[in-house]
């Protein structure tokens, strides 16, 4: 089974490149990440014709994740993370493809730092800690993918002095994110790539994509229940290069069957 995460920044506008990417890359289930539209503006017909069923949850002009299942659709599990039921910004999305659990999560960028911003980020990072513990009790196959803004260390910035003060790499972020991985979870994407550079998203500005200055925020995080099922994973870097690209790179991991 092949997963992948896609900060697609705005589905609509998009649209083109998103198609052109699963016709390509086939991935079996694709989070969205970021559609930037409401829930009655996502493009279920063309997603659909492309092969695919959907599961989504929008919101006019920001957030919004979405996820795809090749050939099925998707069972949905639980819409918004737990923990605040006055938080309506859609953000977490859950369903069930192939008896796999599937998580997909845009977490707040969290800037400028100190705020209101970077406060909501860190409660919602105590919110994900505290429902992926719940998860990881469960004893099932779970992935958690998306767009986590969060770069977990030096080796994922191309410039590590710069961002000290970034909501994206601040200690109590990247605390957070290790905390996750403390409760058992493996980073699928460092597991395979460990000691590389590997970048999964390029700002418009400064040409960051020629000059490759990059940082890695999208992670797929897999439950212990599926230790020893990672067989692949990586970035389809190509696509950040295409015609009206978001600034994100897809990434996704191939599984094996459980040992």
């Amino acid at each position: 089974m092949k997963i992948a995460t896609y900060n697609v920044n705005g589905v609509n506008g998009r649209l083109p490149v998103l198609l052109r990417w699963l016709a390509e890359a086939r991935p079996d289930v694709a989070c969205l990440q970021e559609l930037k539209a409401p829930q009655a503006r996502f493009p279920e017909a063309a997603i659909r014709q492309a092969g695919y069923g959907a599961v989504w949850h929008g919101q006019k002009s920001r957030n919004g994740v979405a996820i795809l299942a090749r050939g099925s659709d998707p069972v949905e599990t639980r819409r918004g993370l737990p923990g605040d039921a006055d938080d309506s910004q859609s953000r977490y999305l859950e369903a069930v493809v192939d008896g796999l659990i599937v998580g997909c999560l845009y977490l707040p960028n969290g800037n400028p730092a100190p705020g209101p911003k970077f406060a909501y980020k860190l409660r919602w990072l105590d919110r994900l800690a505290a429902y992926a513990a719940e998860l990881v009790a469960l004893d099932l196959p779970v992935v958690l993918a998306g767009d986590y803004n969060v770069i977990p260390d030096d080796l994922d910035v191309y410039r590590p002095e710069r961002w000290r003060d970034d909501a994206l790499f601040r200690p109590e972020v990247r605390a957070a994110f290790h905390g996750l991985l403390a409760q058992g979870w493996t980073d699928a994407l460092r597991a395979r790539h460990p000691g590389e550079r590997l970048y999964t998203f390029w700002d418009y500005l400064r040409d960051a994509w020629g000059r490759d200055a990059g940082l890695r925020l999208d992670h797929l995080l897999l439950s212990p229940a599926m230790t020893g099922q990672l067989r692949e994973a990586g970035v389809d870097r190509p696509v950040r290069g295409w015609e009206k690209a978001s600034d994100h790179a897809p990434a996704w991991i191939t599984l094996g069957p459980p040992p």
